[in-house]
């Protein structure tokens, strides 16, 4: 009658396997609104086991058909989660392991990024106040290298008047989104995928490039925007609400450690 209770070094391997997942899984979703989709799943998934472990025949059934039916309906809730997660795996180098790590974020301390925020923010409020425009991504732990190659490459220290002359209206490179990474621009005059969400009719192209771009990785960034000089930050493919500059400093602080 108990022998579900019969424990092998396999099933604890299984499980631990799993709970790495989830914790991984969860991790990704972690900040978007899939997040309380996918504890919902977790919990049902969880009764259904515990119910197929106490025969509970019946109600195991209906659990079953509830998930069995729900796999594409799955797929379509969470399309931009799963293209973020392949493309993870798609982009992380598997001759290096430590690089390999670094793109699942086993090891927290090689994935945060040191950069002057204070010095970005700053710039940005500074364009901002002159109504130039600019867009600026944060890579992260996955490659942009799919977009880089659409600009021109740089390899400059991030200071503010470099920032300001590649986003001064006159400048041949004020076109496009520039890449950071690390605590240096790597590429300017980027060209960025589009949205295809629907947006406010306030936002135009600079801005719809930055949700797009972080609809499809875990980028970051930040636009400034050439009608009212306000500065968005966008993450997930979401605008994050901010108080004031000091509460943005902190907010693009905390998700780059």
């Amino acid at each position: 009658m108990l022998d579900f209770l019969d424990i092998s070094f396999t099933d604890i391997l299984d499980v631990v396997l799993v709970a790495v997942l989830l914790y991984y899984v969860y991790k990704l979703l972690r900040g978007t609104v899939a997040i309380n989709i996918f504890i919902g799943i977790t919990i049902i998934f969880l009764m259904w086991k515990i119910t197929q472990a106490l025969e509970m025949e019946m109600l195991s059934g209906i659990l079953g058909a509830l998930i069995g039916g729900g796999v594409v309906a799955l797929i379509i809730v969470f399309q931009q989660e799963i293209r973020r997660f392949l493309l993870m795996l798609g982009s992380a180098n598997f001759s290096s392991r430590r690089n390999f790590l670094k793109q699942l974020n086993f090891l927290k301390s090689e994935v945060q990024i040191e950069i002057d925020v204070d010095t970005l923010v700053n710039t940005c409020e500074a364009m901002g106040n002159t109504k130039t425009g600019a867009l600026i991504v944060i890579e992260r732990a996955q490659s942009l290298d799919f977009v880089k190659t659409s600009g021109d490459t740089m390899n400059v220290e991030i200071n503010q008047p470099i920032l300001e002359s590649i986003f001064f209206k006159n400048s041949p490179l004020h076109d496009g989104a520039i890449i950071i990474n690390g605590n240096k621009i790597v590429s300017t005059r980027v060209v960025l995928p589009l949205s295809e969400k629907e947006l406010p009719t306030r936002f135009g192209l600079r801005h719809r490039a930055a949700v797009g771009i972080t609809e499809k990785t875990d980028a970051l960034c930040l636009a400034v925007s050439e009608e009212t000089g306000k500065i968005s930050y966008i993450k997930d493919g979401e605008f994050v609400l901010y108080e004031n500059t000091f509460g943005l400093v902190e907010t693009l602080k905390n998700d780059l450690t």
